[in-house]
């Protein structure tokens, strides 16, 4: 039985293989087949088929009888990527998330849509859609019902026609990626960030309402006039020579202070053995302070943005891998070294004192476990990092001035020094077998990561969060003394970064972060106060 039907490029009759029904096939590419303006007969019901290319035709509508499918039962149940790009579609089907309710891909881009069908972002219509890409259509308005797509992660409604983005698109609890390029945005502030700033800052935006302070078009008439008000002001501003930079500064700029050694009356330093030549040679340090995790889901939104890290840039721990400390549970000077499996002993976080042999073995028992229940080859957690001890004879370990192991790399941090929600000050650290430069540019990574987490956190108190002031108390930082009046304001306080030397076992040193030539970020939306 056919899997995979491929036809690009050539005219093709569906009834010869569709009446005959193919209830495995998985793939069907039919682009630049001149198909249109409809499907005659519908293409569905295909049970199994999980890929449809349909790109590059001359589809006008997609009807029923003449569409993708039946909605009930759904035509195409399986159904996770459909491209219709490069079509003439002024519409889509309103039956299209019924009939393909597992998509996670949809790829509408160069089309001839003013309108997505309010189906579409009905609550959990499409729970699983991560990507659509709508570019290049004749868009002009997009529904704040978006925000019921639990999954998506990336939204490309390029070179269209919209003048407003709702402000409920920040509440897509995964979306990591925009682009509202080429519209006709009215929002003159929201219209220089979507070309100039990171996805990051243009959410933060939307979610505190932007430039009119609210969310939706239920707005009462005293806000209207107060943003009448603002815009009024803004322009005046802006018409003397005033202002606009500053706007886009004050809403995207990130602020990181560097504290160098000789600054720092306590300075952490990190003693490296040669033991660890063989095993995992490289570490850098940093000490951050500043930070402000009291506030609602600040602490959660922290750890999920390094696990996020061990995933992407550290690739799954192999390049490198990070751990986070409470400073104020820190006992410098620290030793980085190596003991072996029997000898190291850890207060794994959520765990209790073990030796790090036994710790493996229960892992280990307990990724076989996990497999049996799942019926699955795939472990999640610590579990998948097993096998990067596999062969050594001694593991790495991070070691504080009292003898306790703080840091078991590429496995796990200590009970001792775990993060809270009370946490304002933290030691980093990012040890690799790669390279130094990996480790430099992971710290680079986290570091920013941290200082956007933080600007959010202060600049949008969540429900249940601390007041300002009780919000200064527990970060424990006052402004940093090089930052100026207007960032204060949009409580844009630097966070504060300071160096930490890293020394061989005679005391020479190594490696310094950040050095001149860290935190050399690209991102025009950083300043770093050296």
């Amino acid at each position: 039985m056919a899997r995979h039907l491929y036809s690009p490029g050539g005219e093709v009759t569906l009834l010869h293989f569709l009446h005959k029904g193919l209830p495995q096939l998985h793939s069907l590419v039919l682009r630049r087949n001149a198909l249109g303006p409809g499907l005659s007969p519908e293409l569905g019901p295909l049970p199994a088929l999980r890929v449809l290319d349909l790109s590059g035709n001359v589809l006008e509508a997609l009807p029923p009888g003449q569409g993708l499918g039946p909605a009930e039962p759904p035509g195409l149940p399986q159904l996770q990527s459909l491209n219709l790009s490069g079509n003439r579609l002024r519409e889509l089907p309103a039956d299209l998330a019924r009939c393909a309710p597992r998509l996670q891909t949809l790829n509408l881009t160069g089309n001839r849509l003013d309108a997505f069908p309010a189906e579409l972002f009905r609550p959990g219509a499409l729970p699983l859609l991560s990507e659509l890409a709508a570019a290049d259509n004749c868009l002009r308005e997009l529904s704040p019902d978006i925000a019921h797509l639990a999954s998506l992660k990336t939204l490309d409604l390029s070179n269209n026609q919209l003048s407003e983005v709702p402000a409920e698109l920040a509440d897509c609890p995964k979306l990591k990626e925009v682009n509202f390029r080429g519209n006709k945005l009215t929002d003159r502030r929201l219209e220089k960030m979507v070309h100039g700033c990171q996805t990051k800052s243009i959410l933060e935006y939307l979610r505190s309402g932007g430039r009119g302070g609210g969310r939706g078009k239920g707005r009462a008439d005293g806000q209207d006039k107060d943003e009448a008000r603002r815009r009024r002001r803004d322009r005046r501003r802006r018409e003397s020579g005033e202002g606009e930079e500053d706007e886009e500064d004050t809403t995207c700029r990130l602020l990181l202070r560097v504290l160098h050694v000789s600054e720092n009356p306590a300075p952490l330093t990190v003693q490296v053995s040669p033991t660890v030549k063989d095993v995992r040679p490289f570490i850098v340090g940093a000490v951050v302070r500043g930070m402000d995790l009291q506030p609602g889901n600040a602490l959660r939104r922290f750890l999920t943005s390094q696990t996020k890290l061990h995933e992407d840039i550290c690739e799954k721990r192999t390049a490198a891998t990070i751990a986070t400390h409470d400073l104020r549970a820190v006992r410098g000077p620290l030793l980085y070294t190596t003991r072996p499996p029997q000898d190291l002993k850890i207060v794994p976080l959520g765990r209790k004192e073990v030796k790090a042999k036994d710790l493996v073995r229960q892992l280990q028992l307990e990724a076989e476990e996990h497999r049996k229940q799942k019926k699955r080859q795939n472990v999640s957690g610590l579990h998948r990092y097993l096998h990067l001890l596999d062969g050594k004879e001694s593991y790495p370990c991070l070691v504080d001035a009292d003898g306790d192991v703080i840091s078991f790399p590429p496995i796990t941090n200590s009970e001792k020094t775990k993060i809270k929600k009370t946490t304002s000050d933290l030691f980093l650290e990012v040890t690799s077998a790669t390279s130094l430069q990996t480790c430099k540019e992971i710290m680079d990574a986290l570091v920013l990561k941290m200082a956007e987490i933080n600007k959010y956190t202060l600049e949008n108190k969540e429900d249940g969060s601390l007041s300002d002031p009780e919000a200064d108390v527990v970060s424990g930082q006052p402004p940093g003394p090089n930052a100026s009046p207007s960032a204060e304001k949009a409580g844009n306080t630097p966070l504060v970064v300071e160096q930490v030397r890293v020394l061989d076992e005679d005391g020479h040193l190594k490696v310094v972060y950040p050095s001149k030539t860290d935190l050399g970020l690209p991102a025009p939306h950083v300043t770093v106060i050296r």
